[in-house]
């Protein structure tokens, strides 16, 4: 083997591996906002939900996905389960029936106070400078976009 195969052998390990690193900064992310979430009764993914209705308000269905970038088979399973916890509330859109709006209830416009100490508990979990998180979510959020738009990205 000469040193250009050993160094190609080198990327064949897992830990050399990004989508491994991502995959386990997921799922330690997803146990820190599992503990973070418990209180408020919400799971990350619907956690996901309260934050663009608290940001954005009424929404239909379709934007709510569009946002999240779930398919309607993920996010309806959502929002049933926020309608039944009382959080927020569907409804059929008058002028085209296909159409389905989300809107906070009473209840789940109290809960954006709640919810506002879970950002800094996650900082704080990070163990990271605020800049720090800062440059790390926007070097992801670059990720993303490349990885979705792999032609707009220079080689």
């Amino acid at each position: 083997m000469n040193a250009v195969d050993a160094a190609d052998e080198d990327y064949l390990h897992l830990d050399q591996q990004i989508c491994f690193a991502l995959h386990n900064a997921s799922r330690a992310f997803g146990s820190v906002y599992r503990v973070a979430l418990k209180d408020l009764g919400l799971t990350y993914p619907q956690y996901l939900v309260m934050l663009v209705l608290w940001e954005q308000g009424e929404l239909p269905v379709k934007r709510i996905s569009e946002r999240l970038r779930l398919d309607s088979g993920t996010l309806s399973p959502l929002l049933k389960r926020l309608e039944a916890n009382g959080f927020v509330r569907r409804e059929r859109s008058r002028d085209d029936e296909r159409s389905v709006t989300v809107r906070l209830t009473e209840k789940g416009v109290a809960l954006r106070e709640r919810a506002k100490a879970v950002p800094q508990s996650i900082a704080v979990a990070t163990g990271l400078p605020l800049a720090g998180i800062e440059q790390l979510r926007e070097q992801l959020s670059m990720l993303t976009e490349a990885l979705l738009n792999p032609a707009v990205t220079t080689r």
